[in-house]
């Protein structure tokens, strides 16, 4: 992370109670065929993060972005890049994806043994640890381990393809999250992926979530950035 990115990640944390919520576009949803000109468009855009969806076909049911790509999007993007790992085994991959620039890497509840041991890998790479929980994964799994996180990614949709309808429970996993970190008077924000669109992003918020990811209702809108301007300011 360059000085500037690393300056705009740090006081978004240090003020993560008073700031406004984030939107990181997804680039799962992104025109494969034009990809720099979509990341291009997210630079331009107000848009916080660039998110992106590494899949491995076996934890889910799709294969998405490598290495080889990811370290390409790093050499456009000037924004916080926040990669989500729906993989098996991430451990083996922690130093590549710090090495083709990855600032915060998310690993899935559900697919780490030691999940403890995994976060504190994460951190000595330097980057922001995150954990996402499934939609049928409840929040207490995260009791013993919400004080070592920097954020906690809420599935609202079943991970593995992009373009699904919100599930409608996460308002109350959100809640249920927002308690947690408050008793545990953790320094966490928490996320939400999957069918985000203008007809739930406010509720979102108010409800407690502090950073958006959109993909399909971004990139595939007539007026991307316009789009982004909206969930910004909704």
């Amino acid at each position: 992370m360059n000085d500037h990115k690393l300056f705009i990640f740090c006081l978004k944390f240090a003020k993560k109670n008073i700031m406004s919520h984030l939107i990181a576009p997804s680039l799962l949803a992104a025109d494969f065929g034009n990809l720099q000109r979509d990341i291009e468009m997210v630079n331009a855009s107000e848009a916080d993060w660039f998110h992106i969806d590494v899949m491995d076909g076996v934890f889910v049911p799709n294969i998405s972005f490598g290495m080889p790509v990811i370290a390409a999007i790093s050499k456009h993007a000037t924004k916080t890049m926040d990669v989500h790992l729906m993989i098996v085994d991430p451990d083996r991959f922690i130093s590549d994806f710090k090495r083709v620039g990855a600032d915060i890497l998310t690993v899935h509840y559900e697919a780490c043994k030691h999940l403890h041991r995994t976060i504190q890998a994460i951190k000595q790479e330097g980057m922001k640890a995150g954990v996402s929980l499934n939609p049928h994964t409840p929040v207490a799994v995260l009791e013993d381990i919400i004080q070592d996180l920097d954020l906690v990614l809420l599935m609202s949709v079943n991970p593995g393809f992009g373009g699904q309808s919100f599930i409608e429970n996460t308002y109350k996993k959100i809640s249920q999250l927002k308690g947690l970190i408050e008793e545990s008077n953790a320094s966490v924000i928490i996320e939400i992926d999957g069918g985000v669109n203008d007809q739930n992003a406010a509720k979102l918020i108010k409800t407690g979530a502090d950073v958006l990811v959109a993909g399909s209702f971004v990139f595939k809108s007539a007026d991307p950035r316009k789009t982004i301007h909206e969930l910004k300011h909704i």
